[in-house]
């Protein structure tokens, strides 16, 4: 059975789906992004929903932040709020989500360990 080639690209086509891969392949960015594609949330919901420690939730949002990933909203209230929210830029990424889902639903199994984590 032969396997389909892909179409031979451009070096700067290749670069820049290298600098996209380089985007997702933090650990918690595909997690941040899911969790913010039901809505605005605030630190402590991500915090909660990623299981993630404070300063490393900070460090990355303040990236996605920087890469216009994600917009951070705070509000005139006391105590402050400050919200999280997927940008244009953020939301494109979600049929990137639900493709690789599909994928991993279709090619991948989860060893008896893992299957037990959802």
């Amino acid at each position: 059975m032969s396997v389909p080639r892909a179409r031979v690209s451009s070096k700067s086509e290749d670069g820049r789906a290298v600098a996209a891969a380089a985007q997702l392949t933090d650990r918690w960015t595909l997690l941040i992004v899911h969790d913010l594609s039901e809505g605005a949330r605030r630190f402590i919901e991500l915090e909660r929903a990623c299981a993630v420690c404070p300063a490393t939730l900070s460090r990355r949002l303040r990236t996605l932040e920087r890469e216009g990933l994600v917009r951070r909203r705070r509000f005139a209230e006391t105590p402050p709020r400050v919200e999280y929210e997927l940008t244009r830029r953020g939301c494109a990424l979600l049929p990137v989500l639900a493709a690789m889902r599909r994928f991993g639903e279709t090619w991948l199994t989860l060893r008896p360990a893992e299957s037990q984590r959802t």
